[in-house]
């Protein structure tokens, strides 16, 4: 039966769940429309809460449904770049998506995991102060191997990665593999097998992977070895007692032989040898966040704390403080952007200029990633600080946000608009973001549905032929409001 259907304007936009009776729910995400039933049972609760958000629980005797039966229509919903359709089976007690091709689902594939470049690490000191060495393989029918067959890491303390992809037959489109397993000497270091991952613990992903590298513009190297602050610890089985690190202080060239498998057990190995050197030593610095660890870090005009849940591996929290006259506190560069947090953090900033009275709930506190800004609203806290709630480092500062978001109707708007078939804004905020778009046709709200910045009304029932108004209102993060009215006739 249907068991639950929801609306939102990012992630799976329309998504439908179906609970079987064997301890499965399916879920089918970036629908287009559902079937005339379940999209009039939509249409009415949209308009009684006048949301087009909507999380709607329903019982088994609401919705049953059977096989063949007509559900929905794909589409390009939410968080989607192109039609298709999301699917997943998931464990209806815990919520976590497992392997579909775990299912018994025909799928013809019988080509080997695609392994495209090893990448070496030298983990005498934390991922992040090291930067691993590529090397590309080559290889057919599963057998693979680099130019070289022997490779030395400087420290005592060596980690494995690989670029790799798996793919089916006839289609171009990447998959994962499903067990990885690296030897030393024969000996099993550890193994990874993708079977079970909840959406709880999804982020966990930028550690098993190497986040850093990858926000980097390098490629995305998928580690077989667990950093002490990666708890998606299911994941992982038979590691040795250094996390599936290769630890040889003894100064021989050992046999490294990796075996990577699809669902259908397609194989793929690689083999080389290895040699690790002394403990290198780590750069000093004083500010270091480690996992598990609770720890305050403040500045001059920047504090923050970490409950220990916070990083992967120790990162080095250095805090630089750069006056700008275009902001209204310093800009504030905390580590890297690059280096991934799990949690949200609350930020501190205070202003080294004075805000007047009537700006106090206009600031905005502004993230730069190197490349664009991103704001939010920055909540006064005591003692004439400025606080928000983020999930990033890199650079921060606090700006005044008085403007209201821009809004850009897609089409003229006036006249005689009985052949249109939709009504579409798009609606942008310069600094923040846009909190809240409403519509009203005549005084009564209106159903716009939002995807990405661009808000749609299709013309229906609630809009019959006749002249009408039609408003529009828009405010961002900081209350800043833009409102804008037309008159047409259908």
């Amino acid at each position: 039966y249907v068991s639950r259907i929801k609306m939102e304007p990012g992630g799976f936009g329309h998504g439908l769940y179906i609970t079987h009776p064997n301890g499965f729910t399916t879920l089918y995400a970036h629908l287009n429309n559902f079937n005339p039933a379940l999209q009039a049972y939509v249409r009415k609760h949209q308009y009684e809460t006048e949301s087009w958000t909507q999380d709607l629980q329903t019982t088994p005797s609401q919705f049953p449904v059977k096989k063949g039966q007509l559900i929905a229509y794909s589409g390009n919903t939410g968080g989607s770049t192109a039609p298709h359709l999301h699917f997943e089976i998931r464990d209806t007690k815990t919520e976590h998506p497992l392997n579909p091709q775990l299912f018994g689902f025909k799928i013809n594939d019988n080509i080997p995991p695609v392994l495209k470049q090893l990448a070496l690490y030298d983990l005498s000191g934390s991922i992040y102060q090291t930067t691993p060495s590529l090397y590309p393989l080559n290889g057919k029918s599963g057998r693979y191997a680099a130019k070289q067959d022997s490779f030395t890491v400087a420290g005592s303390l060596a980690g494995i990665g690989l670029v790799m992809d798996d793919y089916m037959n006839g289609s171009s489109n990447t998959l994962a593999y499903y067990t990885a397993e690296w030897y030393r000497d024969d000996s099993l270091q550890g193994r990874i097998r993708l079977n079970d991952i909840g959406y709880d613990e999804t982020r966990y992903v930028n550690a098993y992977a190497d986040y850093r590298m990858k926000v980097e513009g390098k490629p995305w190297i998928q580690c077989l070895f667990k950093l002490k602050g990666n708890h998606l610890d299911h994941i992982y089985e038979a590691l040795n007692n250094e996390e599936g690190m290769i630890a040889a202080t003894d100064d021989n060239f050992h046999k490294i032989r990796i075996v990577v498998r699809d669902v259908n057990g397609n194989k793929s190995e690689l083999s080389f040898y290895l040699k690790c050197g002394k403990a290198q030593p780590v750069a000093a610095c004083s500010n270091v966040a480690s996992p598990g660890i609770s720890k305050a870090f403040s500045g001059k005009n920047a504090k923050f704390s970490f409950g220990g849940n916070e990083v992967y591996d120790d990162v080095c929290m250095d805090i630089l403080e750069e006056f700008s006259s275009e902001s209204l506190s310093p800009k504030v560069t905390i580590s890297k952007a690059s280096i991934p947090i799990h949690h949200r953090f609350e930020l501190y900033l205070k202003p080294d200029k004075i805000i007047p009275f009537s700006l106090r709930s206009k600031v905005a506190l502004v993230q730069n990633d190197g490349k664009n800004d991103d704001g939010q609203n920055a909540i006064p806290a005591t003692e004439g600080w400025y606080k928000a709630s983020v999930r990033d480092l890199g650079m921060y500062r606090l700006l005044a946000d008085t403007l209201g978001p821009i809004l850009k109707p897609l089409q003229e708007i006036k006249g005689d608009m009985s052949k249109a078939k939709k009504i579409a804004f798009r609606a942008d905020d310069k600094i923040t973001s846009v909190q809240s778009f409403r519509g009203e046709l005549d005084g009564t709200w209106l159903l716009f549905e939002q995807h990405t910045n661009i808000w749609t009304y299709v013309f229906d029932h609630h809009c019959p032929k006749g002249k009408h108004t039609l408003r529009i209102r828009a405010s961002d993060e900081n209350g800043n409001e833009t409102e804008s009215s037309y008159t047409f006739t259908r």
